[in-house]
């Protein structure tokens, strides 16, 4: 079963997505963590966004990357450019991935503009991990 590691900046928005579709597309082949290089907790709007495409990521918790450092990752995928250039090294024998996903977070205008960005974002996210479980799991 291969470890697999999601950073973002706060772990709040972005690596919780691909936290859930990774565990989603990877069923029993991973084990799936994910962490921020800071925590700012799980963002309603990412659970929201979620649950509109039936995932559950409402019990995540919003983690410190440096919890996981006695945890021997096969795969490390960084998921903003922040969290790439900001990540504590520990030492892994893991596979680097990156993609720097837009932060749905920041999008601004009505409800409806930022729930259509958040929507967009989590399509790419998906993706993304769908392919990536199909080629690394």
């Amino acid at each position: 079963m291969k470890k697999i590691l999601v950073l973002c900046t706060g772990n709040s928005c972005r690596s919780q997505i691909a936290h859930g579709y990774l565990e989603y597309f990877a069923g029993d082949k991973a084990e799936v963590y994910s962490a921020g290089v800071e925590t700012h907790g799980v963002n309603p709007k990412a659970i929201a966004t979620m649950k509109e495409d039936n995932i559950d990521i409402s019990s995540h918790t919003s983690n410190n990357v440096l919890e996981y450092k006695d945890i021997d990752f096969d795969l490390v995928i960084t998921v903003c450019d922040n969290a790439k250039e900001r990540c504590p090294y520990f030492p892994s024998n893991a596979k680097l991935f990156h993609y720097n996903f837009p932060d749905p977070a920041k999008a601004t205008g009505t409800e409806e503009e930022i729930k259509a960005e958040f929507a967009r974002v989590r399509e790419m996210i998906k993706t993304y991990c769908e392919k990536f479980v199909a080629e690394e799991v």
